[in-house]
């Protein structure tokens, strides 16, 4: 199980986010297990390396060492990374309204009337 440190969370960039997500799948990695999971635009083996690093230094990922390899892991959970990205995006995207986030999604027809109907549901259900 993952535990967020508290800590304030650094922004990532979009490779950093994508090992995230990799090191999320497989719970721990070396960087070969990290470098064998990405499809497109494969980094040079150090330059992942570096890219780690910088998540260690920014406080998302620990290792344990056997010798001169480290494994890694995360220890920011994906779950608290979402609930920080997203607070983030509602508040300088949406004008930190939860409403002008569901219209936008309805506007752009990315959202249905039974989706709707089932967060509405959720919402009734919490009372």
């Amino acid at each position: 199980m993952f535990v967020a440190n508290i800590f304030i969370m650094q922004k990532l960039t979009n490779k950093e986010e994508e090992v995230m997500h990799i090191l999320w799948k497989l719970e721990k990695a070396f960087v070969k297990d990290v470098l064998a999971e990405i499809k497109e635009d494969k980094p040079h083996y150090n330059t992942l390396s570096t890219i780690i690093r910088h998540l260690e230094d920014k406080g998302y990922v620990s290792y344990n060492a056997y010798g001169k390899t480290h494994q890694y892991y995360p220890i920011v959970s994906k779950e608290a990374y979402r609930k920080k990205f997203m607070n983030t995006a509602i508040e300088h995207y949406f004008n930190n309204s939860y409403k002008n986030v569901v219209s936008f999604f309805a506007k752009e027809e990315k959202i249905s009337v039974e989706d709707l109907r089932e967060i509405i549901n959720l919402i009734e259900s919490k009372k």
